[in-house]
């Protein structure tokens, strides 16, 4: 963990584990750390990557959720939810592609958790190149490790697909995934 949240602090890739699929993590607030991992991906640019904090608190401390937003994060997070909402100006525009949201995301895995802990806000994208499958063992992960610094192994994860992502202000599911099914009641009963 400790040479995980180092290779992060200097601009690194590492690779680690979420309660759905392994993930790929840079410093979130670096753009230049964002830049790598679109280049180890081989991803458009004009797809946002999302941001992995360690709680709601750090949530609010890079976003500006309305009341709604708010109450949906403290009950799907942390969870397979990725809650799509407005920035603050310290999220880089290579994390976002130039909009003004941000997907913001808390695994429910102790070791991401630690993880984010110690390093701070990372992002939260599938650990392979796009196109590919995404990963729940270390030995399915692709050629993505050949340009990351540490793989956090946790063993296989949970889920074999990735997380809802959601803008709960707009009603709108993005990608079902995970939880998607209570993510869909939340948004009708709310």
């Amino acid at each position: 963990m400790a040479a995980a949240a180092a290779a992060i602090g200097d601009g690194d890739l590492v690779v680690y584990p979420t309660e759905t699929v392994y993930g790929l993590a840079a410093d979130a607030a670096d753009p230049d750390a964002v830049e790598r991992v679109f280049e180890a991906k081989g991803r458009s640019r004009d797809k946002p990557v999302s941001m992995a904090v360690p709680d709601v608190e750090t949530a609010l401390a890079y976003t500006r959720p309305t009341e709604r937003e708010e109450r949906f994060m403290r009950d799907f997070l942390p969870g397979p939810v990725t809650l799509v909402v407005e920035r603050r100006e310290q999220v880089p525009d290579a994390l976002t592609g130039g909009r003004p949201k941000v997907g913001i995301r808390i695994p429910d895995h102790p070791v991401a958790l630690e993880l984010l802990a110690d390093a701070g806000p990372v992002t939260a994208t599938s650990a392979n190149v796009s196109g590919n499958p995404s990963a729940t063992t270390v030995a399915e992960l692709d050629e993505i490790t050949d340009r990351v610094a540490v793989v956090l192994d946790a063993g296989e994860t949970d889920g074999g697909t990735g997380s809802t992502v959601v803008d709960a202000e707009a009603d709108t599911v993005h990608r079902r995934g995970a939880s998607a099914d209570a993510v869909e009641r939340w948004l009708d009963s709310e």
